[in-house]
């Protein structure tokens, strides 16, 4: 007997998910058809129309959940009582581990977001940008603060780091030389850096 797996067992919608995010990884978006997510998930066509109404609303999930967990935990992280350099370097630390650990959706949602409808595209340019301006916030009080230098502007400060962030799917890889937290930490210590006065 076949050892059940948490595709199998999850309630419906994360079976969904699990399956749309393991075949748009292994196939890509575009070549994979509504009726193999369905037969991979053990469902109906009509389960997936209930919880996701089509193909591109599982593309815009896959990408959503991932940028609402960094959200909750980037707020969290802000929000803390410590130096702003603290709250800051956690941030930074934490938005690449997310990432590794969610690298299939980052990888998927970068190489097919031009799927999406224009207005299913600026929802989630919408969202990434709330992120970014939460993070561009604890870069601004540092620098008003005079924790940070100000020689950098903030919005180039964020640029550059999320510019890593989202290349992480394109290098690295679990067996390499480094762990996730090496590379989280080796990331945030050159943004650190970078704002030193």
């Amino acid at each position: 007997m076949a050892k059940a797996t948490d595709e199998d067992t999850a309630p419906v919608p994360q079976r969904l998910l699990a399956v749309a995010t393991r075949l748009f990884a292994e196939q890509g978006y575009d070549r994979t058809s509504v009726q193999e997510i369905v037969e991979a998930a053990g469902v109906t066509k009509g389960a997936l129309y209930h919880y996701f109404g089509s193909k591109e609303d599982l593309l815009q999930e896959v990408y959503a959940r991932v940028l609402r967990l960094q959200q909750e935990r980037l707020d969290a992280f802000a929000d803390a009582d410590a130096p702003v350099e603290q709250r800051l370097r956690d941030a930074a630390a934490d938005v690449v581990v997310t990432t590794i650990e969610n690298l299939d959706d980052a990888s998927i949602f970068f190489r097919s977001m031009h799927h999406l409808s224009p207005e299913k595209n600026k929802q989630v340019r919408v969202e990434r940008r709330r992120y970014h301006e939460r993070f561009r916030a604890l870069v601004e009080e540092g620098q008003r603060s005079g924790v940070f230098s100000t020689a950098t502007p903030a919005d180039l400060i964020v640029d550059y780091h999320f510019g890593s962030v989202h290349h992480l799917s394109t290098w690295y890889r679990p067996d390499g030389p480094l762990s996730q937290q090496e590379v989280a930490d080796h990331l945030a210590d050159l943004l650190l850096r970078a704002l030193r006065p």
